[in-house]
């Protein structure tokens, strides 16, 4: 229900990582889509892209699309239009509000994403830009996106303190939108919301049973995985990274950043405020190769070996690695990631993009959903703990999901369906990668068929690229 591969997939079209755990349609685009692009988001984005050795030559979703057809995927791959994404476009990485007319112009572009294909808008609201954006410019991107049978997904705004006016904001939107609502990895996060999760459950049913269209997907781990700038605050980040960088070297601002990190707030989503300590955060993904003995190493061994302060070394790290590191954050309760898990409205997402044991992708540290969040369901919760029934884990890694998306042709087996097939003992499926050893294949697939062609066969990968790009209802070919 949400992975990150549109980059990934144009390095190793195989997503080794994906089909060993069973992922045979990965839907991505988590407020900042592949596309639309302009040149300024191009030069925004240059180490991304020079980190993954890729050169976009898109500037549309039908022009990415088109790529993908062309190089031949492993899996389908459906994309929503990131609300960050148009904003970017018109308005760049600034804190400002739109126009009438520059609004006018995000919504055309959302209606054009649609028409590409896009199966509805995203947000992704706790990392900058995308804070600056009011409820209302939000609105009026969804309703644009409800009009092509779209779906409105959300990384809300807060996970943390502030979660159930996230939620209210979730709904209002859904509600003024007149579009269905999905809540990407649903978690309460921080050591001060732990055990609220039935608080959360609580306020998410009485909305369903109010007749709200709304409904969440989890990847059952204990621990988030984000860009570490997220623990700065959203002002600090106004003009994109490298305005971040400048101000992060200028003492006086680095001090009224430190100031705001310590300080409880109802603003922003805190990180800083919701962690047990520097050791609950661990170093994932680096560019700078002088970084590269620092991943999988937490951030209090990375103060210890550079003798500094937890949060200076957090901010010395940013400036060496231009903004990219990525980092697994030791924030939630396990009682909470079950009870999520075993709610009927929640399917699965693994929130990770596409990765290998082998080649580029293999000198990452990525969370250990990356390659084991199906697997590690089907094991810990279903065979060890008994807190999830076999047939209700299936339904929400299958139906459930193809039902959420409007894929009428796909997630269960019947005759006239695509035959996206696996095949696996439930007594011995097991996720091999782990917070220390990330990039482990996971163990008990026989056999993976994607629209009826074997990816694995006998526990082989073979190399076929038999995926289709899937579109949402308002394409127009």
């Amino acid at each position: 229900m949400l992975g990150q591969s549109e980059k990934t997939i144009l390095v190793d079209p195989r997503l080794p990582s994906k089909i060993y755990q069973g992922i045979t349609t990965e839907i991505t685009g988590e407020g900042g889509s592949i596309a639309p692009l302009n040149d300024a988001i191009i030069a925004a984005e240059t180490t991304s892209y020079a980190h993954l050795k890729i050169t976009p030559d898109w500037r549309t979703l039908r022009q990415y699309f088109a790529r993908l057809e062309k190089d031949g995927i492993g899996i389908n791959l459906a994309s929503y239009v990131g609300a960050t994404q148009v904003r970017r476009m018109v308005l760049g990485d600034a804190d400002v509000q739109p126009t009438a007319a520059q609004l006018d112009q995000m919504k055309s572009l959302v209606r054009d994403a649609m028409h590409d294909g896009a199966v509805g808008v995203s947000t992704s609201l706790q990392y900058s830009p995308a804070p600056y954006a009011k409820t209302e410019e939000i609105i009026a991107l969804a309703s644009e996106a409800a009009k092509f049978g779209g779906i409105y997904a959300t990384h809300m705004r807060s996970e943390g303190d502030a979660i159930v006016n996230s939620i209210d904001e979730s709904l209002r939107i859904g509600k003024e939108a007149h579009i269905p609502v999905e809540i990407w990895h649903l978690k309460v996060a921080g050591k001060t919301n732990w055990h609220r999760m039935p608080e959360i459950v609580a306020k998410i049913d009485s909305a369903r049973s109010q007749g709200m269209d709304i409904s969440a997907n989890t990847y059952a781990y204990p621990a988030w995985f984000n860009d570490f700038s997220a623990f700065i605050p959203p002002w600090a980040h106004d003009g994109g990274d490298a305005k971040l960088i400048e101000r992060l070297k200028d003492p006086a601002t680095r001090a009224r950043i430190k100031k705001d990190m310590l300080a409880p707030s109802t603003t922003w989503d805190n990180e800083w405020q919701e962690i047990p300590g520097p050791e609950a955060i661990l170093i994932g993904v680096v560019q700078n190769p002088k970084l590269l003995p620092l991943q999988g190493k937490t951030l209090a061994d990375v103060a210890k070996l550079w003798n500094k302060d937890p949060m200076d070394a957090l901010f010395d790290l940013l400036i060496e690695d231009q903004a990219y590191t990525y980092v697994a954050v030791f924030g939630m309760s396990e009682d909470d990631v079950a009870l999520a898990l075993q709610q009927p409205w929640v399917s699965i997402c693994n929130d990770s993009e596409g990765a290998s044991p082998e080649g580029l992708l293999g000198q990452e540290h990525p969370h250990p959903r990356a390659y084991g969040t199906f697997p590690r369901i089907l094991r810990k919760y279903v065979r060890e703990e008994k807190k999830l029934a076999l047939e209700d884990a299936i339904r929400k890694f299958s139906a459930l999901p193809a039902q959420r998306m409007r894929l009428t042709d796909r997630g269960v087996i019947k005759a006239g369906m695509w035959a996206d097939v696996v095949v696996f003992d439930p007594a011995t499926i097991k996720d091999m990668a782990t917070f220390a050893e990330p990039n482990q294949l996971s163990r008990g697939m026989d056999y993976v068929l994607v629209n009826g062609v074997p990816v694995i066969e006998q526990g082989k990968m073979t190399g076929a690229r038999p995926g289709k790009v899937l579109r949402g209802a308002g394409y127009v070919p």
